[in-house]
């Protein structure tokens, strides 16, 4: 494993975590500022904070305070109750692949969505099995597109307690079968599966936070880091909180919770990844009640201490 002890070169901060300071909305200009302050290296920002700045203004901030992206969130939300509503969302997908090159993302990542109307409590039907199908044909649909511009689409999974409203692939092994269908890779050089090169065009964002619990999680990464591309395209880290007041925005600092961070991260790093750990915490109850400084400086210290 890499040793984190002595910087945080290797860390990055996903723009969620830092979007709320003290109880109120902050802008995407601010916490970029903020980053560059602390020496951090790359962020993950979100669409909608991107769009409130302006994307020019945002890529040409990025490119003088000399910050990459780990990441872009997010594509996704496939499902739809009619043919309308699909073709809608493959032409947002499409927009979010253009601003994902624009500003030089290694990955566009996907929440792939579940059952249309549900999270206004209202879902159009009730067939999981449907809207595991949408999701696969719109993978499918924007991974055409995001080959022709050289854009790695990176399947998220999320914890099954979400899968009615935001994702109904909740496992690593869920969305390696969808890669290993919509984007075929041949096994490494040697026929043995050794850690792989360059990254798949399809491939997944492992949040520790959705899969920590999952009993085939190592085999699983196991499996995501064999074949002649690697399919670990970006790692998001923060900690499950006992007990968990808020099942979306009550995730916990690192080392605060119950997940093995660093067992995870050996994992994933025997695996072949040797990118960035991202850290994605919605917390609304604490940390977006703090001082932005004080967010990023805990961010910094369990990093290096436990991630």
């Amino acid at each position: 494993m890499r040793d984190f002890s002595q910087d945080h070169r290797w860390l990055s901060i996903n723009t969620a975590t830092l979007r709320r300071q003290q109880g109120a909305e902050v802008p995407l200009d601010l916490i970029i500022d903020q980053c560059a302050a602390r020496g951090v290296r790359a962020i993950s920002p979100w669409r909608d904070q991107v769009a409130a700045v302006g994307i020019d203004k945002v890529a040409r901030q990025l490119k003088a305070l000399d910050i990459e992206l780990s990441g872009y969130c997010r594509g996704g939300f496939f499902p739809a109750a009619d043919a309308a509503g699909l073709h809608a969302a493959l032409d947002d997908n499409r927009r979010a692949i253009d601003e994902a090159k624009t500003l030089n993302a290694p990955c566009l990542v996907l929440v792939v969505g579940a059952l249309p109307g549900a999270m206004q409590g209202q879902p159009a039907y009730k067939d999981i099995t449907r809207a595991r199908g949408e999701v696969r044909d719109g993978i499918a649909a924007s991974l055409e597109y995001a080959r022709t511009v050289g854009m790695p689409l990176a399947i998220e999974p999320l914890h099954p307690m979400q899968a009615a409203e935001r994702a109904c692939i909740n496992t690593l092994e869920q969305a390696l079968d969808l890669c290993d269908e919509l984007d075929p890779l041949p096994t490494g050089k040697n026929g043995q599966g050794q850690p792989a090169g360059a990254p798949a065009a399809l491939g997944i964002a492992l949040d520790v936070y959705h899969c920590w619990w999952d009993p085939k999680l190592a085999q699983q990464i196991t499996r995501a880091g064999q074949g002649s591309a690697s399919r670990l395209l970006a790692y998001h880290v923060c900690d499950w909180l006992t007990p968990t007041r808020d099942l979306l925005n009550d995730r916990g600092m690192m080392g605060d919770g119950v997940v093995e961070l660093k067992k995870l991260r050996g994992w994933v790093e025997a695996a072949g990844y040797a990118g960035y750990s991202e850290v994605e915490i919605f917390s609304t109850l604490n940390w977006w009640q703090r001082p932005g400084e004080e967010t990023l400086a805990t961010c910094i210290e369990r990093h290096r201490g436990v991630v």
